[in-house]
């Protein structure tokens, strides 16, 4: 995760029992690059303590305001000044109204009233806590400071009871803090269109044509993109992927459907990258009930093509085109052959029996082809990581075309 490598981020924790999801996202935050510090207040560390925090992110977490003895003089001073995120979670009513009032009391508030850092507050408490007219109002407060409130989520509480209250998934306060620190990328600004998954031609009520595409490889792009401050739309085909965070998803099932909502979503966007893999043919009529099956008789369905949603949104000044070809033979060849007749400035081309990459699978090994002729192959990698590649690539053409003289 590019954008999380060396980035220091200060992990704020209290008194909840979904602390335990706390030390997996630091476990996490760690391995993936950042330099993490973690601020307890003395009531987490009766859940959890203190060792199991510096077990998983190599360094000695923060909760005695009065501790003579830190390596930091006015430890939340420092730790205020040195972050560029401080992320809450999981945050209880009580430090959600210390900080809506501006109350220091211990090491977190103290340090979250210091920072002029990005806050991100995940809220974790029993519903009824949640839905108080005081925890209501002073949320209110902090999301007009311009605070990022992250949940809290539905499910089953700490109390057995069901409702509005759980700490979010780690990976969605993850999305988060990815996010907030890519406000500044190189992508800010600029608007993405990304299409990821394949589509659904219904041939009844129940069947389709379609292929294996799980939308893997454009869920990616559309979070790369993210990550590197873009607007993003991701236009995806029937995938079970959640959507990701901070990205404005649109849910379509077939090639029609996606074409109309990437031809509306591209007014105004600056680079569409169309990773799904849209279905070539569909049904020249869907049959309104079950077609029911006969032992004894094959069943003809003719076809027709699907619409060519790249050739529909044509040539626009400004907009970067991104292609990409799946294939199972000549794959340079037919790579180039798309970006000729579909006018793209770039394609990804990635070879379809491979076993280890391509459909389904979490890594990709691709060949991107410019229309200048030039070429760079990739080694076996995640999706992300391909992406990251790829939004270099559209980074430098638009930074090229902000250059050029207007005609």
């Amino acid at each position: 995760m590019y954008n999380l490598t060396d980035r220091n981020i200060v992990l704020c924790v209290t008194g909840s029992i979904a602390v335990y999801k706390a030390v997996d996202l630091a476990s996490k935050l760690t391995q993936a690059g950042a330099v993490l510090n973690v601020i307890m207040t003395p009531e987490a560390t009766k859940f959890v303590a203190p060792i199991t925090f510096q077990s998983v992110s190599g360094r000695c977490p923060y909760w005695d305001m009065w501790d003579a003895n830190s390596n930091l003089a006015e430890a939340h001073i420092a730790l205020a000044r040195q972050a560029e995120v401080l992320v809450i979670a999981p945050a209880t009513a009580t430090i959600v109204a210390r900080l809506a009032l501006g109350l220091a009391e211990e090491m977190v508030s103290l340090t979250a009233l210091a920072t002029r850092a990005p806050l991100i507050v995940c809220p974790a408490m029993d519903s009824q806590m949640f839905e108080h007219p005081a925890t209501q109002e002073h949320l209110t407060t902090l999301r007009n400071r311009g605070v990022q409130i992250v949940g809290p989520e539905d499910g089953r509480l700490a109390s057995g009871q069901m409702g509005r209250g759980r700490l979010s998934e780690v990976e969605t306060i993850i999305g988060w803090i990815r996010h907030v620190l890519g406000r500044g990328g190189d992508l800010a600004g600029k608007k993405v269109v990304v299409t990821g998954g394949g589509t659904h031609e219904p041939i009844d009520p129940v069947r389709f044509v379609g292929n294996n595409s799980s939308g893997k490889m454009g869920f990616a792009v559309a979070e790369a993109a993210r990550d590197r401050g873009a607007d993003v739309v991701l236009v995806s085909g029937p995938s079970v992927l959640p959507d990701p965070v901070a990205v404005e998803v649109l849910r379509v099932r077939r090639a029609a459907e996606m074409r109309d909502a990437v031809v509306a979503a591209c007014v105004g966007a600056d680079a569409l990258i169309m990773a799904a893999a849209v279905a070539d043919y569909q049904p020249a009529e869907t049959v309104g009930e079950k077609i029911k099956r006969r032992q004894s008789e094959t069943l003809s369905i003719p076809l027709v093509p699907t619409p060519d949603i790249l050739a529909e949104v044509g040539v626009r000044p400004g907009l970067v085109k991104v292609g990409f070809a799946a294939e199972s033979r000549d794959l340079l060849a037919n790579a180039q052959q798309k970006i000729e007749d579909k006018q793209l400035d770039l394609i990804v081309a990635n070879d379809i029996t491979a076993s280890d990459a391509g459909f389904a699978a979490d890594n990709n090994r691709v060949v991107i082809l410019d229309s200048a002729g030039g070429r760079a192959e990739l080694p076996l990698m995640s999706k992300y990581d391909v992406a990251w590649h790829i939004l270099d690539k559209v980074a430098t053409l638009l930074a090229a075309s902000k250059l050029q003289p207007e005609a």
